[in-house]
């Protein structure tokens, strides 16, 4: 996984978030149930890690300002 990069953070409401799931279908609707929360950086790649249980993703998130699903 990348570091995060200041450029994500440098602002107080801003936050990355790195998710782990036990499948896709569970991480998918979590990062749209944070969508519907928050303004983000929208569904993001999922991947897997060898030798690692379940799936992972990262998202970017400003908690400042409302989601646009509704």
């Amino acid at each position: 996984m990348e570091q995060v990069d200041e450029q994500h953070i440098r602002e107080p409401g801003r936050v990355v978030l790195d998710i782990t799931a036990a499948d896709e279908d569970t991480i998918r609707e979590v990062m749209a149930g944070l969508q519907r929360q928050w303004t983000t950086s929208g569904i993001t790649p999922v991947w897997r890690t060898p030798g690692e249980a379940g799936v992972k993703a990262r998202m970017y998130a400003d908690i400042r300002h409302p989601g646009t699903m509704t």
